[in-house]
């Protein structure tokens, strides 16, 4: 049975990634599962998702507690155990600790699986957010510098000059050839502890 095409969007709080996997699951010719971020931690009790334990979670978005690690191991096994059964899987992701990056690594880098940055100016960023009703604010702030830090994606696009519809056609047409970043990411990683 071939896997399952797995692709992790990656960007802050507001960024657009829900809406990106909307269009996508519109768009794209076989069904792909929203096993994202937002739907585990929605999965939650509602006491979590308010502080104090919020913060065991996720806190304001930059790093996690026990639970949020907990959490963000078993969405990426999950993601793992839907491609291998052959499922496809839309996820949005704030890769704000290493860790996590690292743990996508090794999990999905021999899979389908394409990793894309979901890009947009701070100003923008911190405008979504306060009209939002279901945001904490100054998360994506704080997510900003941290995100993006490693650089390397099988495509970036931009929320504040595309449409989500638009943005979905971008990474569409990417996906028409293989991944490399997971893979990229791999080798910059044994570069450095060389």
């Amino acid at each position: 049975m071939a896997a399952g095409k797995i692709i992790i969007l990656n960007g802050t709080s507001s960024s657009g990634k829900t809406s990106i996997v909307k269009a996508l699951q519109t768009a794209l010719d076989e069904p792909y599962l929203d096993a994202g971020l937002d739907r585990f931690l929605w999965m939650l009790p509602a006491r979590y998702l308010e502080r104090p334990l919020w913060d065991d979670v996720l806190g304001m978005a930059s790093q996690a507690g026990n639970i949020g690690h907990q959490l963000v191991a078993g969405m990426h096994r999950s993601i793992l155990a839907l491609s291998r059964s052959g499922i496809n899987v839309v996820a949005d992701h704030v890769l704000v600790d290493p860790r996590w990056l690292d743990e996508c690594i090794d999990l999905f880098e021999g899979l389908p699986a394409y990793l894309v940055g979901i890009h947009c100016p701070l100003e923008v960023l911190e405008q979504r957010e306060a009209s939002r009703k279901d945001r904490t604010l100054g998360q994506a702030r704080e997510q900003f510098g941290l995100v993006h830090k490693h650089g390397l994606y099988d495509i970036e696009v931009d929320t504040s000059i595309s449409k989500p519809e638009e943005c979905a056609q971008q990474i569409m047409q990417r996906m028409k050839d293989p991944p490399i970043a997971l893979r990229g990411l791999r080798r910059t990683a044994q570069t450095h502890a060389s």
